[in-house]
């Protein structure tokens, strides 16, 4: 456990340089923008078709826990813009380019407020964005905290969930070592949590690293760890330890009935966790579609083919649902 900022890897992304090249192909504009959340300023990129003029639909984008929107959530607004759409990708409180003195403290209800915060910002863009025409795209983690801002935010009129990570308690216990590896984690929050109320000192472990058996992540994962993908000199692989509650507690799966919304869910049998986003799907009430590709879970993150399949699905669903 630490208590500063492990080393972030060196070196620059060749996944941005060719993101950047793939949109300037794309003739897609970006700007950078700032807008409030609970008083703090968030900091985003709104990307448009060259060209454009007017509103257009619109979606909010978000990605994985821990990460910040360079790693995949400006991928997927810039490539659903060169489809025609306005979108806003963003750092969450406490990550990237966002403020927040509490940095890098993965937290479902911050993270969902955060979203709500950008589909209001997104709603006063009316030179840019259709306030009666806006969706949500969620990656992985972030699926479930799009979720969870549809279920009180009518204004979001649509959701695509891509490769989705969505868990209950059971799947919870299958994944963190059971009822002992979930005590574990709790007992290790409620010190960090006491430290930091007593200090403002907060524990950090990784959030990802098969060396370190207390890491959020305790595995290896290329995306995360290798320079030319994931591993941004700007993110810092760190996991606050008194956030384990939050995330430990939470469960997407049960808002699946609850939820109004036309749902999207692209998802792989060879990804994380299959068996919550069936579970998900299966409890979906609303009108929904369901995809099944292949590929890995990181697979969706950068890999050309899947993302674009990925985003060739959500815009479809998007134009269809936001008509």
């Amino acid at each position: 456990m630490t208590t500063s900022n492990p080393h972030a890897p060196a070196g620059q992304s060749i996944a941005r340089t060719r993101d950047e090249a793939r949109r300037q192909r794309d003739g897609v504009t970006a700007e950078a923008v700032t807008f409030p959340a609970a008083g703090l300023p968030l900091a985003g990129v709104v990307y448009r078709p060259a060209g454009a003029t007017g509103a257009l639909p619109a979606a909010v984008i978000t990605g994985t826990w821990t990460s910040i929107r360079e790693q995949m959530a400006d991928r997927y607004a810039a490539r659903l813009a060169a489809r025609g759409f306005t979108t806003l990708a963003f750092d969450h409180t406490g990550y990237g380019a966002s403020a927040g003195a509490l940095r890098d403290y993965e937290s479902p209800a911050l993270k969902t407020r955060d979203i709500n915060a950008a589909v209001t910002y997104l709603s006063s863009r009316t030179d840019l964005a259709d306030p009666d025409r806006i969706g949500a795209l969620g990656v992985c983690a972030a699926a479930g905290y799009t979720t969870s801002n549809a279920m009180t935010d009518p204004r979001v009129r649509t959701l695509a969930l891509i490769a989705p990570w969505l868990h209950d308690a059971a799947i919870v216990a299958e994944n963190y070592g059971g009822p002992d590896g979930i005590a574990d984690r709790m007992r290790a929050a409620a010190l960090a949590r006491s430290r930091y109320e007593a200090s403002a000192d907060v524990a950090y472990v990784p959030a990802v690293g098969g060396s370190d058996p207390l890491a959020a992540m305790a595995f290896d994962i290329d995306f995360y760890q290798n320079p030319d993908r994931g591993a941004l000199a700007t993110w810092p692989n760190r996991f606050a330890v008194m956030a384990w509650p939050g995330w430990l507690t939470y469960d997407p799966i049960s808002l699946a009935p609850h939820l109004h919304q036309p749902t999207l869910v692209v998802h792989s049998d060879q990804a994380a966790i299959p068996a919550g986003a069936h579970r998900f799907a299966d409890a979906l009430t609303a009108p929904k579609q369901i995809e099944w590709l292949d590929g890995t879970q990181f697979d969706f993150y950068d890999d050309d083919t899947h993302v674009d399949a990925a985003v060739d699905l959500a815009a479809t669903h998007l134009t269809a649902t936001l008509s």
